[in-house]
């Protein structure tokens, strides 16, 4: 029987009271981690903390908010004695109108919590860190941040620079024995992409014709934030089924077929 991953280990989860952030905080609690649930669904996080027992804690936290953010890492080391993983994984979605029709009313909320909470979620979490031997940083981004498109631009622009962020931060925070690294997912069913039908735009898109799960994301930070992974660091580890690899093959019929239509 294999011990568990995160045995002895404290972690805080940014949006884990549903969705991508719900399934890392299972699964952390089942590696053996002691969770802090950062949320600001209140009903939601502490039905969730309830159900974990002594594994996990919810603390109300809106990641816009710094002071919320410190109350946050402050509870996991009051309460279960440190903090080795920090999961910046709260983030909100964007408009969908085109760019020439965009308003930007939801650019101030989207730089708030999709950038500015990962932010600084990273330096409250890395200054205990950094005095306590070290510890790993895991923030979530998009394959939006990757690859262009036509669309939520804010949010595609927030989630390049988590990007960004990222890898300037491990640099930076090496000396001090923290890694950080972030996952780009796409194609997952959550509340954040309910509108769409997932299944369609993986059949459309994704190389790998598999419908995705919030656990395969989990299972990305799980390596992330577990000692599996202590030569990583600066890198982002797309959760997408080889969508930013490339677009699925058209079978060469089609293709030419295509090229005879052009041609007439």
């Amino acid at each position: 029987m294999r011990a568990p991953e995160l045995a002895g280990k404290v972690a805080v989860v940014t949006g884990g009271a549903g969705g991508l952030g719900r399934a890392m905080v299972e699964l952390f609690a089942e590696e053996g981690a002691r969770v802090v649930i950062a949320d600001v669904d209140r009903e939601a996080g502490t039905a969730l903390a309830a159900a974990l027992g002594d594994a996990a804690a919810f603390a109300p936290t809106d990641v816009a908010d710094a002071e919320q953010v410190q109350a946050a890492v402050d509870l996991a080391v009051e309460r279960f004695g440190g903090l080795h993983v920090m999961c910046n994984n709260a983030g909100v979605g964007g408009s969908f109108a085109r760019f020439l029709d965009d308003d930007f009313s939801d650019f101030d909320r989207q730089v708030a919590v999709n950038l500015f909470g990962v932010m600084v979620g990273s330096q409250r979490a890395a200054r205990h860190m950094a005095r306590h031997g070290g510890g790993s940083i895991v923030n979530v981004t998009s394959i939006g941040g990757i690859n262009a498109g036509p669309g939520v631009t804010a949010y595609r622009a927030t989630k390049a620079a988590v990007i960004h962020l990222t890898r300037s931060i491990a640099v930076e925070l090496a000396e001090h024995s923290i890694r950080v690294n972030c996952i780009a997912p796409a194609h997952i069913p959550t509340a954040i992409n309910a509108s769409f039908d997932q299944w369609s735009i993986v059949r459309a898109m994704q190389p790998l014709q598999r419908l995705g799960s919030p656990r395969d994301v989990a299972e990305a930070a799980l390596f992330l934030a577990s000692d599996r992974s202590a030569q990583v660091t600066g890198v982002v580890l797309p959760v997408d089924g080889g969508t930013t690899a490339g677009p699925r093959p058209r079978p060469v019929g089609d293709l030419r077929a295509a090229s005879r239509e052009d041609r007439a």
